[in-house]
């Protein structure tokens, strides 16, 4: 097996949409879940797919799980479950588990047992969703730590035809442009040469404050 490959433990909703699109993206999938019936519906979908309990080490050592690059563990509304499946793995020698977290208190439990990512889907599309409705030239919002945030921005009017030297947002804001979505492609690492046109979607990086000034600036 070529590339990167990758085991999607529990598929449910969010787990199922993980590993759909992991497969859109070349990548090659092992589905594991309980329900016989959505492992059925998988089937035709993911590279593999099993009937298993991930909370059993012998079936997942059966399964060869310490062979994958990487684990999410996208189990849904069994805390105890998705705990100890990303236990195993951890400990099976997988080398990237992600996990999902229903909590906080779900996340900490994760977080101390050595799980490399943690998502909290509802919370995170909760706090996108508020920030689109707020700011309406901000398209996507995705916070990548507690201090930096990447977010897409419409360009607007008041700043089409300008340059990135022009706008000069790292002296002035302190954020960064990493790229412009242009309807011919996408911009990566512009120059200060590059220009943004109304309906061009600018990548901007930087903390919560400077994204939120340069898009009031911007829109103002």
């Amino acid at each position: 097996m070529k590339g990167s490959q990758y085991a999607v433990i529990g598929l449910g909703r969010f787990g199922s949409s993980v590993a759909k699109e992991l497969i859109e993206l070349g990548f090659e999938v092992l589905g594991i879940d309980r329900n016989e019936e959505i492992v059925d519906e998988m089937s035709n979908v993911l590279t593999h797919t099993v009937v298993a309990d991930a909370t059993d080490e012998e079936v997942l050592k059966s399964l060869g799980i310490r062979n994958f690059d990487c684990a999410v563990v996208a189990i849904g509304d069994d805390i105890q479950a998705s705990i100890m499946a990303a236990i195993l793995v951890k400990d099976l020698g997988v080398k990237n588990v992600v996990a999902k977290a229903l909590s906080e208190l779900h996340g900490k439990v994760l977080h101390k047992i050595g799980v490399d990512r943690i998502i909290y889907p509802e919370r995170d599309m909760g706090i996108r969703v508020a920030h689109q409705l707020v700011s309406p030239n901000l398209l996507d919002y995705i916070e990548l730590s507690k201090e930096y945030t990447i977010a897409e921005l419409s360009v607007t009017g008041r700043i089409s035809g300008m340059t990135l030297e022009q706008l000069d947002t790292r002296k002035k804001y302190g954020c960064s442009v990493v790229a412009i979505n242009k309807r011919g492609g996408i911009v990566i690492a512009p120059t200060a040469e590059d220009t943004v046109d109304e309906r061009d979607i600018m990548v901007v990086i930087g903390t919560n404050e400077q994204i939120e000034d340069f898009q009031q600036a911007v829109s103002g």
